[in-house]
């Protein structure tokens, strides 16, 4: 019976993937030498032969032959070996044949999950470094079971890996059997156990390496992906270089009738990617990354450190962008905060205006940087809006906006 159960966990280590066959005799050995120190106190009077295909092993105790025993795990006595015949000399090492069922039951049983703990602890490593060395690389699989919190996928060899809730690109709902592509965002060994992958579909890189993949220009370094940015399931600006002046980056990012792009917004749900061509010309890099808004003028290099970018009020609301997404990512973009001015038109520059500011003993602060988030700065920036449109853009109540209005209004009427 314990023949047959090591034969089982033989069979187990030897189907075991990943693994070469020194390091596998290794780890056997080790193992039998383990226990024999506990059978017997010491293993280094043992000669251990495996046979691996065989899914065997031979175990052999050398003992000094000598007349009187002081050790019995190392010496033997000269009239116990010569009972049957007058073969052995003193000082002779005498070789015994260890059968299995000598370490007991309990033995065969500590071999038997000492071997097993092995594996596990070798496929454990196996797996991690298979993975931390593909971090950052794109991973196709197969949805297994969804949660709440995270989706489980499988790998090819039914290796666990998760796409975190974190991770997912919002409004993204998955099935079992579904294929998921993602990227590879990170590995870790929590507490021994099994390795824990995981997965991310939000980050910055995944759409960076979506377009190594369908463009080939990108993949053989003839166009250069300077920088991406952001916001899942929304909106992305992507900054790309050629070195080569016969290539058009942008056009070849988008590919003829956007046969390119289209795969990838597809991929990412729809979101809006914005290919524009990279400078280290901090104006033109907002000009370009605030299109298809215009900008009258930048201003640079104020105390507070933000970028002030002044517009004609038609152009507000393009530059800003649905939610502020596009300021917003013209700012990750450049690395500095971006404000968005109005900017009057000439034929109102002899009106009196009066900033928002000046209002701040009975208009609250915080209402007066929501009004300066959607591009409105003065008074009558503000009138020139209606209610309901600054109710939305700002995320204001009515009746806020109406109190709002009131009091600007009075300032002009009187």
């Amino acid at each position: 019976m314990e023949k047959t159960e090591l034969k089982d966990a033989f069979a187990e280590f030897k189907n075991l993937k990943n693994i070469d066959r020194p390091t596998m005799m290794g780890v056997l050995e080790d193992v039998f030498k383990t226990q024999l120190a506990k059978t017997y106190g010491t293993s280094d009077n043992f000669d251990i032969i495996i046979n691996i295909d065989k899914g065997d092993c031979e175990i052999y105790r050398n003992r000094e032959v000598v007349e009187n025993v002081e050790d019995p795990n190392t010496q033997i006595a000269l009239a116990e070996v010569n009972r049957d015949s007058d073969e052995y000399e003193i000082g002779e090492t005498y070789a015994e044949k260890v059968e299995m069922k000598s370490f007991g039951r309990r033995g065969i049983l500590n071999i038997r999950q000492n071997l097993q703990g092995r594996i596990m602890d070798i496929e454990k490593a196996n797996l991690y470094n298979k993975y931390i060395a593909k971090i950052g690389e794109i991973f196709t699989g197969e949805v297994y079971q969804t949660w709440s919190k995270e989706v489980l996928i499988l790998d090819e060899d039914g290796n666990e890996l998760r796409l975190p809730k974190s991770e997912q690109i919002p409004g993204e709902h998955f099935k079992k059997n579904d294929t998921v592509k993602a990227i590879i965002k990170s590995v870790e060994m929590k507490n021994n156990t099994t390795p824990y992958i995981v997965l991310s579909r939000t980050s910055d890189e995944f759409l960076e390496k979506l377009f190594e993949q369908e463009v080939p220009e990108i993949y053989d370094g003839l166009i250069t992906i300077k920088k991406v940015v952001r916001i899942p399931g929304e909106r992305a600006k992507v900054a790309v270089e050629s070195y080569d002046e016969r290539i058009d980056p942008i056009g070849a990012c988008i590919g003829v009738k956007g046969a390119r792009i289209i795969g990838i917004v597809r991929e990412l749900r729809n979101e809006n990617i914005d290919v524009l061509q990279w400078t280290n010309n901090t104006q033109l890099l907002i000009q370009r990354a605030l299109s298809p808004a215009k900008i009258s003028s930048i201003v640079t290099g104020g105390e507070d450190g933000k970028i002030k970018v002044y517009m004609l009020p038609d152009e507000v609301k393009k530059g800003i962008g649905k939610g502020g997404c596009n300021i917003k990512l013209a700012s990750m973009l450049v690395g500095q905060e971006i404000e968005v001015w109005r900017e009057l038109p000439k034929q109102d520059e002899e009106e009196e205006d009066v900033l928002l500011t000046e209002f701040e003993n009975e208009i609250e602060p915080w209402i007066i940087e929501k009004l300066q988030s959607i591009g409105c700065d003065t008074a009558k920036s503000v009138l020139a809006l209606a209610p309901a449109d600054i109710a939305r853009r700002a995320d204001l109540e009515d009746e806020t906006v109406e109190e709002v209005l009131r009091i600007l209004r009075s300032e002009f009427e009187e």
